[in-house]
């Protein structure tokens, strides 16, 4: 079931892999030069004004670039998602979706028929990155981790909001690079990724680390610290859907809306272990990795684990060291660049996630959806879908799928170079606007080809 996202391989490329390869880098070029000789100033909202040295507060103003504002929605649009029924009902949907889930985890069978596994693998783990690109933060909307925190504080008559301490600014989003990487750990290396106890340990362990930091902390531990709303919430930045300063509903460029992202510590450990983790997914199914794994005189577990961390790190270090390396100011720090430009790197795990889980979504999720409707294995239908089935219809057009991989890559990669061209002109002198974004074109480079070689290298 988990390895559905397999279909379309190198093979099944229109024309050769080096040749994609080679393209998409020369894509990637051509698009900085154009860029370096059109896009002379900052266009969007910088957000990126370095905090005083020694300042140990990282929540820095965002000044509104020229096109930050957007366009105002349709206003019934705009009042019905203001209105406090609207929250409400999403509330609902995801108190009705975690006490569904919670129950096919304890009474639902231990095997892959289970739905359970399908919801948190699929339905949560690609399927709100999917709803997140096109509609927004989906999980901040409808996080039952929210819903219960301010419950439990209406009735204990804290504040949801505020908790009783703040938060430490120092810990930024480390938490949710933590627990991001136990997620992508359980489902990539651990020796029983489908092993239901597996799953409703871990699941068991984030329910209580979230109610217990929000009610700590309050409502700013789930913008920093839930791996799946930081997640969901930095992939919506890619969608058109924003607020302005009045709360008002806008339509927005994405770009605009990417360049709003707080650059909070630990940001770089997030998108490093999203990027690495997608990267070693495609990895470990290689026929280089399988034969490695077979001739080893060490257990495959061992070196997963080794190599999951090498991707981790091995994506951050590259990133940081490209950032680093651009020229700055004397008296402007360049450990504070990676954190500053690491927006750019979402457009490129937004296409690898498309390239990589866009048939697991479509084919995994409709049998996911079949089997939600007997959730114990009891021969029920309850929510009349039992008999829904996926078409496969990406088995049967793999040049399609191959195509497809390829084109969202490297639009990932044009829009991955816009945002980081864009805030690199806010950031750097003058001097050092052109060669000082050498480094980091490196970086993406290497990025782009190594990210298609692994893609298509199952």
């Amino acid at each position: 079931m988990l390895e559905a996202h397999g279909i379309g391989g190198q093979a099944d490329l229109p024309i050769p892999l080096s040749l994609a390869i080679s393209g998409a880098v020369a894509a990637l070029v051509v698009s900085f030069t154009v860029l370096v000789v059109a896009w002379r100033t900052p266009r969007y909202a910088t957000g990126d004004v370095p905090a005083p040295a020694g300042s140990a507060d990282d929540r820095e103003p965002h000044r509104p670039g020229r096109d930050a504002g957007g366009r105002p929605a349709p206003r019934a649009l705009d009042a019905l998602v203001r209105s406090p029924y609207w929250s409400v009902g999403l509330r609902l949907v995801g108190i009705v979706g975690f006490l569904f889930t919670a129950a096919t985890a304890i009474f639902g069978q231990d095997q892959l028929t289970n739905p359970f596994f399908g919801i948190v693998y699929v339905w949560l783990w690609v399927g709100v990155v999917f709803a997140s690109l096109l509609l927004g933060p989906v999980w901040r909307a409808i996080s039952p981790m929210r819903t219960i925190n301010l419950v439990l504080a209406r009735l204990t008559g804290g504040d949801a909001e505020r908790g009783i301490r703040d938060y430490p600014t120092w810990l930024g989003m480390w938490p949710a690079a933590l627990g991001l990487y136990a997620f992508v750990w359980m489902e990539l290396v651990h020796r029983h990724p489908t092993d239901l106890g597996t799953v409703r340990l871990w699941f068991a362990v984030y329910v209580g680390a979230m109610l217990i930091g929000g009610a700590v902390f309050g409502d700013r531990f789930y913008e920093r610290a839930d791996p799946f709303e930081v997640y969901s919430t930095l992939v919506g930045r890619l969608s058109p859907w924003a607020r302005d300063e009045t709360g008002r509903l806008v339509l927005r460029s994405p770009l605009a809306n990417l360049a709003t992202t707080p650059p909070y510590r630990g940001l770089v450990a997030v998108v490093a272990v999203l990027f690495g983790s997608t990267a070693f997914d495609s990895f470990r199914e290689s026929s280089f990795w399988i034969r490695t794994i077979q001739g080893a005189e060490v257990t495959g577990f061992a070196l997963n684990n080794l190599a999951l961390l090498v991707f981790c790190i091995g994506a951050g270090a590259l990133f940081s060291l490209g950032a680093a390396l651009t020229g700055v100011d004397p008296e402007q720090s360049r450990a504070e660049l990676p954190r500053r430009l690491a927006h750019s790197i979402v457009p490129i795990i937004a296409a690898y996630i498309i390239a990589h889980y866009l048939t697991l979504l479509i084919d995994v999720g409709t049998q996911t959806l079949a089997r939600a409707s007997d959730p114990f294995g009891k021969g029920w239908d309850v929510l009349g879908t039992a008999g829904v089935e996926p078409s496969y219809w990406f088995s049967y057009h793999p040049t399609v799928l191959a195509t497809t991989k390829v084109v969202a890559v490297v639009v990932g990669h044009v829009l991955a170079a816009v945002a980081a061209h864009d805030r690199a002109i806010a950031l750097l002198p003058k001097r050092h606007q052109i060669t000082g974004q050498l480094p980091l074109l490196v970086a993406m480079v290497a990025f782009t080809a190594g990210g298609l070689y692994l893609l298509f290298s199952a």
